[in-house]
């Protein structure tokens, strides 16, 4: 797991409420944790747990992915996988079984492209020198080839 990089997180959730016009007391009430807590989440002295970012997440109308991102819980190329599954899930216009279907074609269509996927190639040994015109195959180079006689 990834260590807690809670400074930008609290500068990116500074950031987000500022631009969801809310006061800091507008958010922890709406999130469930207390404005001294949220202010020493916003000021990097504090580390949430995945709960309380979710609960922020939630209170900001911003996906909890993003903050996990944004705290070192989550790398950034898992980000993108959770969040379509996420967005699957949330879908009110297909029933369940549906996104189920979904989820598993989505899911082998990732383990068939990560198979496709290139892998690094070996690098080729060098071709040798082309024998000079002169030598015979096989003949070593300061030797010269023996004559051959056509019989009939």
């Amino acid at each position: 797991m990834a260590t807690l990089n809670v400074g930008n997180l609290g500068e990116y959730l500074r950031e987000q409420r500022r631009q969801a016009q809310l006061s800091l007391r507008q958010l922890a009430d709406a999130a469930g944790v207390s404005n001294p807590y949220l202010s020493q989440i916003e000021r990097g002295l504090r580390k949430p747990s995945a709960d309380i970012l979710q609960q922020l997440a939630k209170a900001l109308r911003i996906s909890a992915e993003t903050l996990y991102v944004q705290a070192g819980i989550l790398d950034e190329r898992d980000r993108d996988e959770v969040e379509t599954r996420a967005v699957i899930l949330a879908d009110p216009s297909i029933n369940e079984r549906q996104k189920q279907v979904l989820l598993q074609i989505y899911e082998s269509f990732r383990k068939e492209n990560a198979l496709d996927a290139p892998v690094a190639a070996p690098e080729a040994p060098e071709a040798p020198e082309a024998p000079d015109a002169t030598e015979a195959p096989g003949a070593p180079a300061d030797e010269t080839p023996p004559k051959t006689t056509n019989r009939i």
